[in-house]
């Protein structure tokens, strides 16, 4: 009977999209079973879009697929369910972030990022495996939240929706798995630690039976740390050698297995009490690396989100008054002004009559869209027009605005290089150290037959780059917090890689090196009357530009009765235009009022126009940041290349010359393109270039850099382009975050330095065949430990001999 039942229950088909067995009433489909109508609809699915490549990925990789309920998703209807739900929505955009616990392998990775080919109303998906989280971009009028759900649900990737998903509380799960990896993995070192103390004291042969006992216990205690506390690495590993490339990792977990199996070996055969200590310290330090480099990143991120992430201010309107104040302090109810191409930094409803808004860094789109009053407005969005009024209706939350940031919206296309070199080190590492034991153990066999198997797990053994995994993550972090402390806020750490490289420095004038405060400004003309002051007020009030806002302080004028302007627009580099009331005024540039310049060019002038007749000009004198002349000289010292670049004339030249080096590059009435062709010329020339601009007119010239840093003061504008945001203040600073950076390259190259130090001193151990267990037990958490003090002490030591505090 029972040889008749096995052989029934060995001869079921299994599913071929889940693996699960058939029952009797198994679907069968294009030579294909199934077990059920869900997982024959997924595969049609699939099979329709040209995705029967998901099934190469694994074998049986999908999941187990149960029929959907018709209403199962009906709430999803309710208008106001949705609005707590989705993270952008718009009439032909809207973006959805879901908890989906079913995503567990590279096959769930690989079918979800292909939404977009599933169904045509997808437009973008991107799923973060850590956070088992799909971020999901549609068009509504194709297919709606709830047939996006019911999608994912036929699928077998039904999302997690609570109210926690709607109040946006998504609990780290990735900590929680780490702490208790860690926590595993010090129980079993300790315990392994102290069965080895017999070992340690040369006391073996006084244990008798309980030695070999406490080894096979220790070959128990090991396990769970092998497979659980340790299996992040394997799967590193094995996901880099099935794209065929060597990762950190590979060697890593070579290590492991080849001192776990050493040991079971020599337990097993009584030839040796092993290294299951060394094992367990092994990963127990390693994984307490990693958290301590998560700590260091939500220490850094914690300073960016309460301590003014991005270095910018608002302007809250209230009692006829108008205050700056940081975005962190906005509250529900508070009624803000955004001005022509400010970003909004919270969800809020329009008090304006109408705005034009700009969403290209959530959707991707380029092309504005109208928003009537008393809709909301998201977080993200730029104005592009004239001023609006905005209640603010969700506190602002700033991680929302650092995920816009680091979105594939916000990318450059160059990218740092230091992450590739890690990899590079790591293939050669690896391919030297197979090389090494291979000839150790072919010296071995020749010379000792005994010892060639020895010696090949021993050089394996000690010669894991461990310490070169945590050297990169534990300098960079402790860069990145400095600058975070100073004010200079980095994209990620790979900037700081960047910055070390620096050889031409690019400046923008306005509103970089120069600042609002302290400006004078002179009006030349025909007399303003109280009302057409009025109105130039209201149209300088609208714009962000520097020149803009003197003018606006200048005039010191509150709009009244003045109607908002009408067709308002902006023109970068050149000037701005409205209709307001029955007037036509235009604020700039000479060639943008239709005038001819005059013949002094040592002055800047914001010319006037009203109804296309020329009323005159306000004359501007710049007032430089305090402390520019002694960073310039620092640099000039420090031999690094400088280039100014102004949209403005060339009547700030002769103060700028009184500042910069003689051999410095200075370009006048520069537009956007110029600037970014400048930048493009110097790169032509094998300079790594960065550049320092106010974000508004400079976003091609930033993006274009190696390194962009956005220079801020009190406007909410920076670009998304950029590598940084610099508060206005510290940009006297910029030589000594150089140096930090310079330092910091250095200190990384130390490092591995130590760490191939303590590498050659074991492998020359383990080669000669006197590697003791003790002695790999000391040697390897040492080399870890080692580096971590000297990358963290180096930075803090480095920082405050530059005053960085």
């Amino acid at each position: 009977m029972f040889t008749v039942q096995e052989k029934k229950v060995t001869e079921k088909t299994l599913c071929y999209h889940c693996g699960d067995p058939c029952e009797d009433d198994a679907i069968h489909f294009a030579n294909k079973s199934f077990c059920c109508a869900g997982c024959k609809a997924v595969f049609e699915i699939l099979e329709d879009n040209g995705l029967l490549a998901y099934y190469q990925l694994e074998n049986k990789p999908g999941n187990t697929v149960k029929p959907v309920d018709s209403d199962k998703f009906s709430y999803l209807d309710n208008e106001l369910i949705l609005e707590r739900l989705l993270d952008f929505s718009s009439e032909r955009v809207q973006k959805v972030s879901f908890l989906i616990p079913s995503i567990h392998c590279s096959s769930c990775i690989w079918l979800l990022e292909n939404l977009s080919r599933l169904h045509p109303g997808v437009s973008h998906s991107v799923v973060n495996f850590i956070k088992k989280t799909a971020t999901i971009t549609f068009d509504p009028h194709r297919i709606s939240l709830r047939r996006l759900v019911e999608l994912l649900d036929r699928m077998g990737y039904p999302p997690s929706i609570s109210l926690e998903t709607g109040e946006r509380k998504k609990e780290n799960q990735y900590t929680k798995r780490l702490s208790m990896k860690i926590g595993l993995a010090a129980f079993c070192f300790g315990n392994v630690m102290l069965l080895s103390f017999p070992e340690y004291l040369g006391l073996t042969g006084e244990t008798g039976e309980f030695g070999e006992f406490f080894s096979y216990l220790n070959i128990f205690l090991a396990l769970p740390v092998l497979l659980y506390s340790a299996s992040d690495y394997f799967i590193s590993a094995w996901k880099g050698l099935r794209e065929y490339f060597i990762n950190i990792d590979v060697p890593i977990a070579l290590g492991m297995i080849t001192l776990f199996s050493r040991s079971v070996y020599e337990i097993a055969f009584q030839v040796g009490p092993g290294y299951l200590d060394s094992f367990t310290g092994f990963v127990f330090f390693l994984l307490v690396g990693k958290w301590f480099q998560g700590k260091t990143y939500q220490s850094l991120s914690f300073e960016r989100d309460y301590k003014s992430y991005f270095p910018l201010a608002v302007t809250r309107v209230g009692n006829n008054s108008r205050v700056s104040v940081p975005i962190e302090q906005l509250r529900v109810g508070d009624v803000i002004e955004i001005r022509n191409q400010e970003i909004i930094p919270a969800d809020g409803l329009l008090v304006s009559e109408q705005a034009n808004l700009d969403y290209s860094f959530v959707t991707g789109e380029a092309n504005s869209v109208p928003v009537n009053k008393g809709k909301t407005v998201y977080a993200g969005g730029r104005q592009v027009g004239e001023k609006i009024l905005l209640k603010i209706k969700k506190k602002t939350d700033q991680s929302y605005l650092t995920e816009l940031w680091n979105g594939d919206s916000f990318k450059k296309a160059t990218t740092g290089q230091y992450k590739h070199l890690v990899d590079r080190v790591s293939q050669y590492f690896t391919l030297i150290v197979l090389l090494v034991a291979i000839s150790a153990a072919a010296y071995w066999y020749f010379q000792s037959g005994g010892k060639t198997w020895e010696v090949f797990t021993a050089v394996l053994i000690v010669a894991c780059p461990c310490a070169l995994a945590l050297s990169s993550p534990f300098t960079y972090g402790s860069v990145v917090r400095v600058l975070g402390r100073n004010r200079f806020y980095l994209k990620s750490a790979d900037v700081v890689e960047q910055l070390s490289r620096i050889d031409h420095i690019v400046f923008d004038k306005t509103g970089t090196i120069t600042q609002n405060e302290g400006s004078g400004v002179v009006y030349h003309g025909v007399k303003l009357t109280s009302g057409l002051t009025k109105r130039i007020a209201v149209l300088a009030e609208n714009s962000s530009h520097p020149l803009s806002r003197k003018v606006y302080d200048f005039l010191n004028e509150q709009d009244g009765q003045i109607p908002a302007p009408r067709d308002f627009r902006e023109i970068a580099g050149k000037g701005i235009s409205a209709w307001i009331e029955d007037d036509f005024l235009k604020l700039g540039s000479a060639d943008f009022v239709g005038v001819e310049e005059p013949g002094d060019i040592n002055v800047t002038r914001v010319f006037l126009s009203v109804n296309g007749i020329c009323h005159g000009h306000f004359e501007v004198r710049s007032h430089y940041r305090s402390g520019m002349s002694g960073l310039v000289r620092r640099l000039a010292r420090q031999k690094v290349p400088m280039s100014i670049l102004s949209g403005d004339n060339e009547g700030e030249r002769p103060h700028l010359q009184k500042i910069f080096p003689p051999h410095t590059t200075m370009s006048f009435r520069q537009d956007p393109q110029q600037k970014m062709d400048f930048v493009k010329e110097l790169q032509a020339k094998r300079q790594s270039v960065l550049m320092a601009g106010d974000g508004l007119n400079d976003a091609g010239a930033l993006q274009q850099s190696n390194v962009g840093i956005a220079v801020s003061d009190d406007l909410a504008t920076f670009s998304p382009a950029c590598d940084g945001i610099l508060s206005g203040d510290k940009l006297t600073l910029l030589d000594k975050f150089l140096k930090l950076s310079s330092t910091a390259n250095g200190v990384v190259i130390v490092s591995f330095v130590i760490s191939l130090l303590y590498n050659l001193i074991g492998v020359s151990f383990a080669v000669s065949g006197l590697l003791t267990p003790i002695f790999a037990a000391i040697l390897m958490p040492l080399s870890s430990i080692s580096v971590v003090l000297f990358t963290t002490l180096s930075i803090k030591l480095v920082s405050v001999n530059l005053r960085l505090s």
